[in-house]
């Protein structure tokens, strides 16, 4: 018979239980094998969100340079508010930064379906690695020709 904890329980109420017992020095009873595995998985979304930013920003690069004829604001602005984001992404989570090379691998995939889905593009008939330069990627006014 499994017994139920707060864990399974609450989620929340188990997170605030966790930070008391943290502030309290009351490390002998924290629920360490779980906490292991909460801190494990923020370190994996903080990857993770690297690299769907990447993948946003990578198929909307796709579309700007594979397409200027539908060229649009919209298009302009999330490159522009996807870089910011990944921008302000690194800052905050600087070791993330040697895991880039491969982030920008999988975000361009990720870019790739995103152009499957919104556009007439054959995904085949594009690049199957990323084209871009990280400064391209980054930096390159949005204006660039085709």
């Amino acid at each position: 018979m499994q017994t139920t904890t707060l864990y399974d329980q609450d989620f929340y109420a188990w997170t605030q239980h966790q930070v008391d017992l943290l502030r309290s020095g009351r490390l002998a009873d924290l629920d360490i094998e779980n906490l292991v595995e909460e801190i494990e998985s923020l370190g994996k979304q903080q990857r993770q969100e690297l690299r769907n930013r990447l993948g946003v920003l990578l198929g909307h690069l796709l579309k700007w340079h594979y397409q200027p004829e539908a060229r649009s604001k919209s298009w302009r602005a999330t490159i522009q508010g996807q870089r910011q984001e990944i921008r302000r992404h690194l800052k905050e989570n600087p070791s993330l930064k040697p895991y880039l090379s491969e982030a920008i691998e999988i975000g361009y995939e990720k870019g790739l379906n995103l152009v499957d889905q919104e556009t007439p593009l054959d995904p085949n008939q594009l690049p199957q690695v990323c084209p871009f330069s990280e400064t391209d990627i980054f930096e390159q006014p949005v204006d660039w020709p085709p």
